[in-house]
């Protein structure tokens, strides 16, 4: 098969390969487009927390950025790990040289281990500039609590701060349901026009690592093949839970999820 869409990924790299760079590479490539990336930080990791991270160069995050796309233009852009106001002033700079419409937020704030991955300044930067300029921004609970300073503690909660985050220029904003504790998940989609929620049962298990990454590569792809945002939101759900049912359990921490769960290999390469 031939790639349907072109992505290019603006994201932190994850050692254990669950979640980060390696997780939005594996996910675009496993839903059928071509993954580019351009790196923001280096983590040092494994299922069981973050180690240390090494911060690449504002500069060389727009090389890369500028580099590959002015040679491959992608059809989408995913956003993940921007640590510091440096960073994003240099992607906000790319992404007004790259003119790329479609364009996917996720606001990575804190790992699965509870390593804090952006400092505060940056954080109120990414919601005065950044989120404007998006298509789509998909914060989970805490990140959502954060961006609003508000507190989620139910449905209602989320339609709330998502309301908040469109006062502040957001487009669309999809608040994912995972760290309320119910038997069924809700992750809700809220724009100026329309809110619609996602339910499903919520799956037993702790290896989770990289849901969030994963969902946002999914949707970017969906959206890049000319999917509508709504509808991208609906297949990267089912995407990402189909690929925590596998359960790989690897790790002593928190475990990957199966991102090859889309993929059936051919016989003849068996």
């Amino acid at each position: 098969m031939k790639p349907k869409s072109k992505i290019l990924i603006i994201a932190g790299s994850d050692s254990s390969g669950g979640a980060g760079i390696q997780a939005d590479i594996k996910t675009v490539t496993a839903l059928g487009s071509y993954a580019m990336t351009a790196i923001t930080a280096v983590t040092i990791q494994n299922t069981t927390g973050v180690d240390s991270i090494i911060s690449i160069e504002p500069k060389e995050i727009s090389n890369q950025i500028e580099f590959t796309s002015k040679d491959i233009k992608p059809d989408a852009v995913k956003i993940g790990m921007l640590h510091s106001t440096k960073v994003i002033k240099s992607v906000i700079h790319s992404l007004d040289i790259i003119k790329v419409k479609k364009i996917i937020l996720d606001p990575v704030m804190i790992a699965k281990g509870g390593a804090k991955l952006i400092d505060d300044k940056a954080v109120e930067l990414l919601k005065d500039k950044l989120i404007k300029k998006v298509s789509l921004i998909t914060p989970n609970i805490p990140e959502a609590e954060i961006l609003t300073k508000t507190k989620i503690k139910t449905k209602e909660d989320m339609i709330f701060a998502a309301s908040l985050l469109i006062e502040l220029g957001a487009e669309n904003v999809f608040i994912k349901g995972g760290h309320l504790d119910s038997k069924v998940v809700q992750d809700i989609f809220v724009n100026k026009k329309e809110i619609f929620i996602i339910k499903n049962k919520r799956i037993a298990t702790s290896n989770t690592h990289g849901t969030g990454c994963t969902l946002s590569s999914a949707i970017s792809t969906f959206f890049a093949c000319g999917k509508t945002l709504k509808r991208s939101c609906e297949l990267a759900t089912k995407y990402v839970n189909n690929s925590i049912r596998s359960n790989l359990n690897y790790g002593k921490g928190h475990g990957p999820i199966n991102h090859l769960s889309s993929i059936i290999i051919d016989k003849k390469f068996r």
